[in-house]
């Protein structure tokens, strides 16, 4: 009987713990630096930090956004006040685009980078702070979940899937 129970705990642990049944997928997220990233000759500094934080870039380009593509990718932040002025910045100059992989790709990818106002990342993450000067001009994009992921790599790359995760978008 003691027997029985061992197995049946050591069963629970294996069922209720994810890192011991799979959930060690990789997860692939999409990293955006800005206008001024590339222009300030940041782009090698900021992929150093990428290659050392364990992340893989599978796919990367330099792309010059015109309006067209820079309001499909931000659609959702089209009645937004601040709307014409993300496109305006977004459309200043090339933007280096990669496709990141690693298990746990979002999430690491959005803490590595750290909040979204680059006056807040000054203080505790000095990748989005390397270049980022405000909540407008941050310098560097993360994917906020594995759905958003999966549509902004569709965009730039074509269709990839890159794991679960929830619906809601705030990252700018």
């Amino acid at each position: 009987m003691r027997r029985a129970s061992f197995h049946s705990v050591l069963l629970s642990i294996f069922l209720l713990c994810p890192l011991l049944h799979g959930s060690m997928a990789k997860e692939k997220t999409l990293a955006i630096i800005k206008p001024d990233g590339v222009a300030g000759n940041y782009t090698n500094k900021i992929k150093t930090v990428i290659l050392e934080s364990g992340f893989t870039i599978v796919r990367d380009m330099v792309l010059q956004l015109d309006e067209g593509n820079a309001t499909h990718f931000y659609t959702e932040h089209s009645g937004k006040s601040f709307f014409p002025k993300l496109i305006t910045y977004m459309t200043s100059g090339p933007v280096y685009l990669m496709v990141l992989e690693k298990v746990n790709a979002v999430s690491d990818w959005r803490n590595l980078i750290g909040p979204t106002d680059a006056r807040k990342a000054k203080v505790s993450h000095p990748t989005r702070a390397m270049c980022g000067v405000d909540l407008e001009r941050n310098c560097v994009h993360g994917s906020d979940s594995t759905q958003s992921a999966a549509r902004e790599i569709s965009i730039f790359f074509g269709k990839t899937s890159t794991g679960n995760g929830h619906l809601k978008h705030d990252e700018l």
